[in-house]
């Protein structure tokens, strides 16, 4: 398995090697010892799963402390351009954000720590994205950031976006207060 930094430091865009053959592939898709060899330390409690339209954008959410989730994302059919916010007040990346293309011809994965808000638009059809959390959801602990603010300038690589009406209400990112 490949870990590869990115422009903030936190999240890794993490690449599984894939043994392939005329009957298919196989991977392992986590090993909590490689990864904490790669400093991803996390006890995973959760798994969540979704499915997406083409242009379906869902995000970008949070879990505040003390319910605060890491996340490790990968897409199991389809593809996604996954986007990940730091919402860290004392980072120098504070605001920024990084993106990965996620999909079933890489297989990659995209590891988010807490402190950032998290975010993702389906390329695809019938897009079957699923992640592994380090807390649990609680509702009360929910938080969210505009998932288009023009002061993030998240490129989606997308023409029509399918939001829904709760995701079109969050509030910009300059009213957004960081629980981080």
């Amino acid at each position: 398995m490949e870990f590869i930094k990115t422009t903030i430091e936190g999240p890794l865009i993490i690449t599984p090697k894939v043994f392939g053959d005329s009957r298919g592939c196989f991977f392992e898709s986590f090993s909590r010892q490689l990864f904490e060899q790669n400093g991803v330390v996390a006890d995973f409690v959760q798994d969540n799963q979704s499915v997406s339209k083409k242009g379906v954008v869902r995000g970008l959410h949070l879990q505040a402390p003390p319910y605060a989730q890491a996340k490790l994302v990968r897409v199991v059919h389809g593809a996604a351009l996954d986007v990940a916010v730091d919402i860290r007040k004392a980072s120098p990346t504070y605001g920024q954000y990084v993106s990965v293309r996620l999909d079933t011809i890489q297989n990659n994965m995209f590891w988010i720590p807490r402190g950032f808000a998290h975010g993702f638009v389906a390329l695809e059809d019938d897009t079957v994205f699923v992640y592994k959390t380090s807390n649990y959801y609680n509702k009360e602990s929910e938080m969210a950031i505009l998932w288009n603010d023009p002061a993030l300038n998240i490129n989606w690589n997308i023409q029509h976006a399918i939001v829904s009406e709760k995701d079109r209400n969050n509030p910009l990112f300059k009213d957004f207060i960081s629980p981080f």
